[in-house]
């Protein structure tokens, strides 16, 4: 039996995990990308917008599902061959949020799993939705 056969998620299992973002996470994030865009940092720019405060970055929104994707499941060994993501609301400092992940298909013959991902925030909206496709390479414990 191969890894792949014993290890292979079934649909409808999920998945998540949840955090707090912080601005110290909003400074981490722009010391990676270089993403200083003044609505993640300049408290009057980011009143006078949409969003009518600072707001984090889409990839600390995201994060959250990588940790879900390479920790819990499909698990260890798994990495993104596609996103398709959609941002439906803002994330502002202080907020926690809960990145799901729920296997709606999996590949019997490579291992590829495809995932319905959300991210909701404290108050249970919905910031993000969408699905991902994994592959997930054998790794030894």
């Amino acid at each position: 039996m191969s890894s792949w056969e014993a290890h292979r998620p079934d649909i409808g299992q999920s998945a998540e995990r949840s955090r707090r973002v912080t601005s110290e996470d909003i400074e981490l994030f722009t010391a990676i990308s270089g993403d200083r865009n003044p609505l993640h940092y300049d408290q009057d720019v980011a009143a006078r917008s949409r969003f009518g405060a600072v707001i984090v970055q889409g990839g600390i929104m995201t994060a959250i599902l990588n940790a879900v994707v390479a920790e819990d499941l499909p698990g260890p060994g798994s990495v993104f061959l596609h996103v398709d993501w959609n941002f439906v609301a803002p994330v502002y400092p202080g907020d926690t949020i809960t990145g799901r992940v729920e296997v709606v298909d999996v590949r019997l013959d490579k291992p590829i799993t495809t995932l319905a991902t959300t991210v909701r925030n404290q108050r249970g909206d919905l910031v993000l939705d969408g699905t991902v496709l994994t592959w997930t390479e054998p790794v030894d414990s």
